[in-house]
């Protein structure tokens, strides 16, 4: 059997694999940066990093997994979930984070070495001054962090 491998992409190509293969989210308007990871030559997963949603934790030292999608090959999300940390330390970054839904199990974080921290978010975007179609789950949400 073949190894998982990292590799380089762009925006464009992150959020082209996201946008087939996520099951409940398209593509981040933006990112900091993306890593892929390849199993034969195929690209097989992804992982996109930004700076984080919530404002309050914008501190400048913070990053967010926004995105981390792959096509179902084995290990490859605990793969990404290590690499995107071992990037955001090499860049200065102190913690990274990242939310799952709350009826996730967390496996592939667990795996890479992140904690648990709390039940967040959730619900609609809806508002009766500001309707909205959500178009995503709006149940709670899981919030994870890997510290460097």
């Amino acid at each position: 059997m073949r190894e998982l491998l990292l590799c380089p992409v762009n925006f464009n190509e992150a959020a082209y694999f996201t946008n087939i293969y996520h099951r409940h989210h398209k593509a981040p308007q933006g990112y900091k940066f993306a890593i892929g990871c390849v199993k034969e030559g195929q690209l097989v997963g992804v992982v996109m990093v930004g700076r984080p949603v919530a404002r309050t934790l914008d501190n400048g030292t913070t990053l967010e997994v926004t995105r981390l999608c792959t096509d179902g090959t084995r290990n490859a999300s605990s793969f990404l979930y290590g690499a995107a940390c071992r990037a955001a330390h090499s860049l200065g970054y102190k913690r990274l984070i990242t939310y799952i839904l709350k009826s996730e199990t967390g496996v592939s974080l667990k795996a890479a070495g992140w904690k648990y921290v709390k039940v967040a978010g959730g619900g609609t975007w809806n508002r009766k001054d500001r309707p909205r179609t959500d178009k995503h789950p709006t149940e709670k949400k899981q919030l994870f962090e890997a510290v460097m």
